[in-house]
């Protein structure tokens, strides 16, 4: 826990969640241990579209779909979101959830390797939201990077680990020491950048919300 829980528990209380086929995939990915977006995260991440109103959205770790179709639904303008998969296990659920939020026709579902599959991208993205292989985050960016519009949002899920990532890699468990040294020059990477503007927040698992500056 990154925040104390009593914090969090209050936090949570104020907020209104879900409704509908959203309630019911966020339900069943709970049910059946599919990580999807905490519930602060989703209240930050649909203030940001309510603020942003990105029209084009790329994502890359798709799931089962819920946070696709949470950002199809909480955005108040219309959108197109490209998202990205590789586990084929889950890519017919997402697809089926997709189909039952109706809102498919918004969402494009690229199969696949997201490292391979970025290169490919074309097109700048108003919104990017990184909630993939989190080992993978350092080598996604350079083409993330590449496809953000300038004044455009990156949000990074999942960045603090539970809080791992403030402790040295000799106390971390060993077999999420890559995890742990990976994640650690991600942020470095995002922090010094100079083409990037960027806020670590204790969000949820941790959030990285990143600028791309206009100039």
């Amino acid at each position: 826990m990154i925040v104390d829980e009593r914090f969090s528990s209050y936090i949570n209380s104020l907020n209104e969640g879900n409704n509908g086929i959203l309630y019911e995939i966020e339900r069943e990915a709970l049910n059946t241990d599919v990580p999807i977006i905490r519930t602060e995260t989703q209240q930050f991440i649909r203030t940001i579209l309510h603020e942003h109103k990105p029209v084009a959205i790329l994502e890359v770790g798709t799931a089962i779909g819920f946070s696709s179709v949470f950002m199809a639904v909480n955005n108040p303008v219309s959108c197109h979101i490209t998202t990205i998969e590789n586990y084929e296990k889950r890519i017919p659920i997402a697809k089926e959830n997709f189909k039952r939020a109706s809102v498919e026709d918004r969402i494009t579902l690229l199969e696949g390797d997201a490292t391979e599959i970025l290169k490919e991208l074309t097109g700048e993205f108003d919104l990017i939201f990184m909630d993939a292989a989190k080992a993978q985050y350092i080598n996604f960016y350079p083409d993330v990077k590449r496809l953000l519009k300038k004044g455009g949002i990156l949000l990074s899920d999942n960045v603090l680990q539970d809080g791992d990532i403030v402790e040295s890699r000799f106390i971390v468990i060993r077999r999420n020491r890559t995890i742990h040294k990976r994640m650690r020059e991600y942020l470095y990477t995002l922090t010094h950048d100079d083409d990037m503007v960027t806020s670590i927040l204790p969000i949820g698992d941790g959030v990285a919300f990143s600028v791309k500056k206009e100039q």
